[in-house]
C-alpha cells in the first residue's frame, strides 16, 4: 500500500543527540531524517526556493523512495490572487522536477485572506497546473471554505481537475485540556481552529496533523485516524501523513507512534527505515 510518513522539516538541531546521532551535523541531516521516515513535507520551499545545486543534493542525499512534498513558495499564494501566479508556479514545479522520483505532491496552502469570493480566480489557477508532472494538493484557511454547499462546491471543483485537499487536524492543540497559556501550545494555535474536513477529491490525501506534545492527548485522535488511513488505503487512495508539533522535538516520537497504531491494527504499510536502525522509543510504550 502506498502509505507514506514524516514531519515537517529535517533541518532541526534539537534532535541531535536523539532523532539524530550524538555530533551529527547539519550537512548530514537530510540523509539521517530520509534514512529514519519516507517522507517529508518540506516547509523550507514556502519561506526560499531553493537553487538548483540544493535540489541535486537533496536528491542524491535521499534514498530512492523518499518523497518530498513542497509547499509552493508563499510569494505565490500569499499576495491576493493567484491566477497571476501561474507562471512563478510552474517555473518552481520545473525547477523542483529536478527531484525526479523523489518529487511528491505539491501543496498550495492559502491565507485566511483568501476567501470563497475568489473561487473563479482559484479554478483559473487550479486548472492550469501541470498535473503532468506533479499532483497537487490544496489547503484552505478561510471559515467559509468549510461552510455547506461552499464546501462541497470546492470539493467537486477539486474532484473535477484531479486536485487532491490538504485535511489540516488541529483539533489537539485546541481541544487539549492544557493552560491555553502553555507556551508550548501558543506557536500552534495561532494557526486557524478550522473544522477537519475529512474529504478525498484525488487518489491521494494529504495530511497535516498538529499533534499536543503530550503523547497521551493524542491518543484518541490517532486512533481514530489509523481507521481512516487503513479505510482509504483499502481503496487504492494513497496517503501523505505529516505529523507536527509545537515542541518539535517530539514530532518523530509522534510520529513513529502512530506507525505503531497502524502496524497494531494489521494495516498494511511499509516498515519505517528507523525501525531497521533503532530500537522502538521506549516512551511510546505508553499505551501498549
Amino acid at each position: 500500500m502506498d502509505f507514506s510518513l514524516g514531519c515537517a522539516v529535517w533541518a532541526y538541531k534539537g534532535w541531535v543527540g536523539d532523532f539524530y546521532p550524538a555530533k551529527s551535523k547539519p550537512s548530514e541531516f537530510l540523509s539521517l531524517y530520509s534514512h529514519r521516515f519516507t517522507a517529508v513535507e518540506g516547509n523550507t520551499t514556502f519561506y526560499v526556493s531553493p537553487d538548483r545545486g540544493a535540489v541535486a543534493r537533496w536528491r542524491t542525499e535521499t534514498p530512492s523512495g523518499f518523497k518530498f512534498c513542497l509547499k509552493l513558495p508563499k510569494q505565490l499564494t500569499h499576495s491576493g490572487p493567484i491566477a497571476p501566479a501561474i507562471s512563478g508556479a510552474k517555473n518552481f514545479v520545473l525547477s523542483m522536477s529536478e527531484l525526479g522520483d523523489r518529487l511528491g505532491p505539491m501543496f498550495a496552502q492559502l491565507p485566511p485572506s483568501y476567501g470563497p469570493d475568489l473561487i473563479d480566480d482559484l479554478e483559473v489557477f487550479l486548472a492550469a497546473w501541470p498535473q503532468d508532472i506533479v499532483p497537487l494538493a490544496l489547503e484552505v484557511r478561510h471559515p467559509n471554505w468549510f461552510v455547506e454547499p461552499i464546501a462541497s462546491n470546492l470539493d467537486r471543483l477539486l474532484e473535477s481537475l484531479g486536485v487532491g485537499r490538504v485535511l489540516l487536524d488541529s483539533r489537539p492543540v485546541y481541544d487539549s485540556h492544557a493552560s491555553t497559556e502553555d507556551p508550548q501550545l501558543h506557536s500552534e494555535r495561532r494557526k486557524p481552529k478550522l473544522p477537519l474536513h475529512l474529504s478525498v477529491t484525488s487518489k491521494f490525501s494529504l495530511i497535516r496533523y498538529i499533534s499536543h506534545p503530550d503523547l497521551a492527548l493524542n491518543q484518541t485522535y490517532l486512533a481514530a485516524w489509523a481507521e481512516q488511513v487503513a479505510a482509504w488505503l483499502d481503496q487504492g487512495i494513497s496517503i501523505y501523513f505529516f505529523v507536527h508539533c509545537p515542541m518539535e522535538e517530539r514530532s518523530p516520537y509522534n510520529a513513529y507512534y502512530f506507525q505503531q497504531l497502524l502496524e497494531e491494527r494489521g494495516v498494511s504499510v511499509p516498515a519505517l527505515p528507523w525501525q531497521a536502525i533503532a530500537p522502538v522509543p521506549t516512551q511510546l510504550d505508553l499505551f501498549s
